[in-house]
C-alpha cells in the first residue's frame, strides 16, 4: 500500500511540474503547481509529518497559489504570448544546462543513498513535542515578526491593486 501510495504522489508531482513547465497559460501552470504541492503534501502525509501536510496545504497550496493567481488575472497576463521571440539567446540553453547538472546531483543522491532507503531513524522525542516547542516560539516569542509578515502581505496585495488600477476612459495613471 505504501509503495502505490508513493508511486500514485509522485506521479501527481512530476504530472503538475512539468504542466508549470509547459502550459503557455500562465493559469494552467498555476494550476499545475497546485498539484505538484498536493502531490508533495500527500508525501508529507505517508512520512506521517501531518502538520507538515497540512502547512503545505493551507500555506502553499492555498494562499501563495491563490495570490499567484490574483496577481496574474489582476495584471491581465493570463494571455498567451509568443515564445518564439527570445529576449535573451542565451536563455534556453543555459536552463538546459543547470536542468542536466541538477537532474545529474539528484541521481547522484538517489543512487547514494540507496544503501540507507529502508532504515528507521530512532527517535528519542516524542513527535508532539517538536510542534509545540515550534507554536510556543511563533506564537509567543516571535509574534510580532508574524504579526508583521502578515501586514506586509497586505499591504503587498493592496500595493498591487493601486498600481495596476486603470482610470475610466482608457487612461492609466
Amino acid at each position: 500500500m505504501e509503495l502505490l501510495v508513493f508511486v500514485l504522489a509522485s506521479a501527481m508531482v512530476l504530472a503538475g511540474a512539468i504542466g508549470v513547465i509547459t502550459y503557455r497559460n500562465p493559469v494552467h501552470a498555476a494550476l499545475g503547481l497546485v498539484l505538484t504541492l498536493f502531490g508533495i503534501a500527500v508525501h508529507f502525509v505517508s512520512m506521517e509529518a501531518h502538520f507538515l501536510a497540512a502547512v503545505q496545504v493551507i500555506v502553499y497550496a492555498g494562499a501563495i497559489v491563490v495570490l499567484f493567481l490574483f496577481v496574474i488575472m489582476l495584471l491581465g497576463v493570463d494571455r498567451a504570448e509568443d515564445l518564439s521571440v527570445e529576449p535573451f539567446q542565451i536563455q534556453r540553453p543555459l536552463a538546459v544546462i543547470i536542468g542536466v547538472s541538477i537532474s545529474g546531483l539528484i541521481i547522484a543522491a538517489v543512487v547514494r543513498g540507496r544503501s540507507t532507503l529502508g532504515e528507521q531513524l530512532e527517535s528519542t522525542v516524542p513527535g508532539d513535542d517538536n510542534i509545540r516547542e515550534l507554536a510556543r516560539s511563533l506564537y509567543s516569542d516571535n509574534v510580532f515578526a508574524f504579526e508583521l509578515t502578515s501586514v506586509l502581505l497586505i499591504v503587498a496585495v493592496v500595493g498591487t491593486v493601486v498600481l495596476t488600477r486603470r482610470q475610466r476612459g482608457g487612461v492609466s495613471k
